[in-house]
């Protein structure tokens, strides 16, 4: 069998670490340990291995050689840890809800719906796809099978009714389709917690670095003045860069009509689906409040992963899923075994002191600054310095707690508001690039959108997603919601 570059990548990398001189102020353990957490970033950066094999086998060689527990038997119950984090289980069960999405048929009836609704005109297609992908959002927390499994199947059908296909004719409306559903599903990914995997993983990250933690509420509450205003800007920003020739498409009213008919009326499965996205939704919003009394539990509190428990067991109950579909849905538990140990890697760096001596370095350059200027100065870090990655959670393990323990060793500045930054960066930085995150090499693959074009595209969209955080969300957020 033929061994590639790839796959030997991590290898050099830990290598290349390993027998370089240790920085003063580490000691050889965690200098070791920093290694390892390199080569599985580099092995996720790369692909050597599927990404839960990667994060697996970085977490039982560290686990082996005793980096952060030098006692076996605490080495393991550390490296299980992160198997039981509730942020983890959370995304893993918001992935049932996007299989309940797919086998009631309710994200295709959505979509067609908003179709039939407001694609008269091409404008209006726009926001059709728009407002498809921010219905699906809050409950489905792969922005790849939302955008790229759910809606993208749906508009690639469209183009071709006015005989726009890839090439010279991707210009009449299929360019605009196909940008607008890429450029939203990053504002999506943002807006809610629970419609991107890694959100989790910053938030879990968060929480062991700086002591951060927000709600489903709060986190919707603190991008909404930039989220809502960014989905009614896309559809018409990407119609003045895009310029399609098509301007009217009642044909596609048509369209949608006459697959709408071919479904039928909403099923059984269908309304009760959307009953419990409805619960999952009333739950998340209203269960952290604990001055609010949540009917039919035992307490005036519900925990945000203890919902999608509760709205999982319901769809079972009522056969909208059957537990073979759980067992089948490879995704989620490739997500489960990939988050699980690179939450636990990524903790590791801080419980060995490693952050620690990160942050003491690099701040000190920043002490004189202004703390606002250097608040702005690591989003922006955080925010452009995702060109080198191709991988969004591998981003987020590598970067965020670096750029947290910075912040948080710089007198004046807002530890708080630096975190919701970076988290609420994760979805939008999505934008940039053709393999920036999971739907791009979809969309980028669609044959609509040139390779310069692609790239022209999303270095406006996140130039003006990036001043949106800076110049709307960071105002908002110091002024105390």
């Amino acid at each position: 069998m033929k061994i590639k570059w790839k796959t030997l990548a991590p290898l050099f990398v830990w290598l290349a670490i390993v027998l370089s001189p240790i920085p003063t102020g580490l000691v050889a353990n965690q200098w070791n340990y920093f290694a390892v957490f390199a080569a599985v970033i580099t092995g996720l950066v790369f692909e050597s291995f599927p990404v839960g094999a990667v994060g697996l086998i970085g977490l039982t060689f560290a686990a082996v050689m005793g980096y952060v527990e030098p006692n076996p038997g605490k080495s393991i119950k550390w490296a299980l840890a992160g198997f039981s984090e509730g942020t983890v289980w959370l995304i893993v069960g918001a992935f049932m809800f996007a299989v309940g999405y797919r086998k009631s048929g309710l994200g295709e009836r959505i979509a067609l719906q908003l179709v039939r609704l407001l694609g008269k005109r091409t404008l209006g297609l726009g926001y059709a796809v728009a407002f498809a992908d921010v219905l699906l959002g809050p409950a489905t927390p792969s922005n790849t099978a939302r955008s790229g499994g759910t809606i993208f199947p749906i508009i690639s059908n469209i183009p071709k009714i006015f005989g726009s296909e890839p090439g010279p004719t991707a210009g009449k409306i299929g360019t605009y389709v196909m940008w607008t559903a890429f450029a939203t599903t990053g504002v999506t990914s943002s807006l809610f917690f629970t419609a991107l995997a890694p959100n989790a993983a910053a938030l879990s990250i968060a929480k062991k670095t700086v002591g951060v933690d927000v709600s489903w509420a709060q986190w919707f509450t603190g991008f909404a003045p930039l989220g809502i205003l960014l989905i009614l800007l896309v559809p018409l920003l990407s119609y003045v860069l895009c310029r399609p020739e098509v301007k009217e498409s009642p044909e596609i009213v048509e369209w949608a009509a006459d697959q709408l008919n071919i479904k039928g009326p909403m099923s059984r499965n269908e309304w009760l689906m959307t009953a419990f996205v409805l619960l999952a939704m009333f739950l998340w919003i209203t269960g952290a409040n604990k001055s609010i009394t949540v009917p039919f539990f035992g307490s005036n509190y519900i925990n945000a992963t203890m919902v999608v428990l509760v709205v999982i067991s319901l769809m079972l109950v009522t056969k909208v899923i059957d537990f073979a579909d759980i067992i089948a849905e490879k995704g989620a538990w490739e997500v489960f075994i990939f988050l699980a140990s690179l939450l636990t890697l990524a903790s590791g760096l801080n419980e060995i002191g490693f952050i620690k001596w990160v942050a003491e370095s690099f701040a000190a350059p920043l002490h004189g600054v202004s703390p606002t200027w250097a608040l702005i100065a690591l989003v922006a870090l955080f925010f452009w310095i995702h060109y080198f990655f191709s991988s969004l959670t591998s981003h987020t393990a590598a970067v965020l707690p670096v750029v947290l323990s910075v912040g948080a060793a710089i007198p004046g500045l807002s530890v708080p508001t630096l975190t919701m930054l970076c988290m609420y960066s994760l979805g939008l930085m999505g934008v940039i690039g053709p393999y920036a995150t999971g739907p791009a090499p979809i969309y980028f693959g669609s044959g609509y959108i040139g390779k310069a074009q692609f790239w022209k595209l999303g270095l406006i969209f996140g130039l003006v997603y990036f001043a949106g955080l800076i110049l709307i969300v960071l105002p908002w957020l110091q002024s105390g919601l």
